[in-house]
C-alpha cells in the first residue's frame, strides 16, 4: 500500500480517499488491488465524453453489403497465393 501513498503526492489526498473508499467499496472484500485504486482515480478524473453532435443529415442510399463481391476477391487472392505444399518440402528429409 505504500504505492497508494505514492500517488498521493501527484492526485492529492482527497482524490486518492475517495478512490480507495470507492475501490474497498466495490471490489471483492479483501481483494482490493493497488491497480484497482489507480483505476478509480483514473475514472474519476476523466473528462467527461464530448456530446454526440446531433443532426439532420440522412443518407440518400442505404449502403448495401455486396458479399458476392467480398468472396470474389477472397477467391482471387487464394488462388495465386497457394503454394504447392508436396514440392515445398521435397528437398528435406524426415
Amino acid at each position: 500500500m505504500a504505492q497508494v501513498l505514492a500517488i498521493v503526492l501527484t492526485a492529492g489526498l482527497d482524490a486518492v480517499l475517495v478512490a480507495v473508499e470507492l475501490a474497498l467499496e466495490t471490489g471483492p472484500p479483501g481483494k482490493v488491488s493497488v491497480e484497482h485504486v489507480v483505476n478509480v482515480l483514473g475514472r474519476l478524473n476523466a473528462q467527461p465524453a464530448p456530446p454526440t453532435a446531433a443532426t439532420h443529415m440522412k443518407a440518400t442510399t442505404p449502403p448495401l453489403a455486396d458479399t458476392a463481391r467480398y468472396d470474389s476477391l477472397r477467391a482471387d487472392s487464394t488462388t495465386t497465393d497457394v503454394v504447392d505444399a508436396t514440392t515445398e518440402g521435397a528437398g528435406h528429409e524426415a
